[in-house]
Parts: structure tokens; C-alpha cells; sequence
């Protein structure tokens, strides 16, 4: 009986599932977005959350931390508290989020799924821009002022040349 059993064992051994974790956050870190299996994803979220909410108070002693677990990774560990770290620093929790895919993996027929962070750059490596509501948008045609005969006039009527 698995009673009290949480860690879910993929079919590796200990060595195997621990380089799997470290290089599954690696690729999750520098690309923000990967397509993974769903079993995989779902094992490895709690490992990327506690990565980055150790990130979220950037001291030597929590990069130390962050260096013994992804096995000295300095790239890895440097954008995990350089980008995002502040990125989530408001945020208490859920920093990831999995999106199963509908098409399964072609040669075994697992469920893919994406993994990605909640709040993610447009562009790798610029900084976050949270997104703008639309109240606080300005259209230009609001500002605008009116015409007072109320006849708006083509671009191209008044002043050809021939």
C-alpha cells in the first residue's frame, strides 16, 4: 500500500529523478515555457515554486541554497533571482501554471502538457509589464475634438495634384 507515499517515482531511480528535476527547471527558468509530459509537470511543479519563492528574497545564503539544489547551475540560479524572483516578489504562491495539451506524444501516446510561469515576459529577458485594464487605456477619439458641421472629410479630396 502507497499510504503517506507523496513523491511519485516516474519509473527512475533517485539519481535519475533528481538530474530530472534540475533539468527540467533549468529549461522551465531560461525558457519560461516548456512542453513536457503531464506526470512529469505535475511532479516537478512543487520543486520550480520552491525555487522561486526562495528567489523572492535574494540573499547569498538563499542563492547558496539555490546553487546546491540545481547542482551549481550559476545561469539557472542567476535568472531565477535577477528576473524572477522580483517578478513574483508580490505574489504569494502559484508561480506556475500546466496546460494540458489535446494532442497526446506520438511515439508512446502520453498526455503533453504545457508548463509555463503565470506571469510571463512577451519578449525573453525583458522585464515584466503587468498588463494595463482597459479603463486606463486612452482612445484617441474621446479626446478628439468634434467637427462642427459634423462632415468628415477623405484624406485625398482636397488639394490633388494632377
Amino acid at each position: 500500500m502507497r499510504h503517506r507515499v507523496k513523491t511519485r517515482k516516474l519509473s527512475r531511480t533517485s539519481a535519475h529523478r533528481r538530474a530530472l528535476a534540475r533539468n527540467l527547471t533549468a529549461a522551465l527558468v531560461e525558457h519560461e515555457r516548456i512542453v513536457t509530459t503531464l506526470v512529469k509537470a505535475k511532479a516537478h511543479r512543487s520543486f520550480v515554486e520552491k525555487l522561486v519563492s526562495l528567489a523572492r528574497n535574494s540573499t547569498l545564503a538563499n542563492k547558496r541554497r539555490a546553487l546546491a539544489i540545481l547542482g551549481n547551475d550559476r545561469k539557472t540560479v542567476t535568472k531565477l533571482f535577477d528576473v524572477l524572483g522580483p517578478r513574483f516578489a508580490v505574489r504569494p504562491g502559484g508561480y506556475t501554471r500546466i496546460i494540458k495539451l489535446a494532442k497526446p506524444r506520438l511515439g508512446d501516446n502520453a498526455d503533453r502538457a504545457i508548463f509555463e510561469f503565470v506571469e510571463r515576459t512577451g519578449v525573453e529577458g525583458e522585464a515584466y509589464a503587468p498588463p494595463v485594464k482597459v479603463e486606463e487605456l486612452e482612445t484617441p477619439l474621446a479626446d478628439a475634438p468634434d467637427d462642427e458641421d459634423g462632415v468628415e472629410e477623405s484624406p485625398g479630396e482636397e488639394g490633388e495634384e494632377e
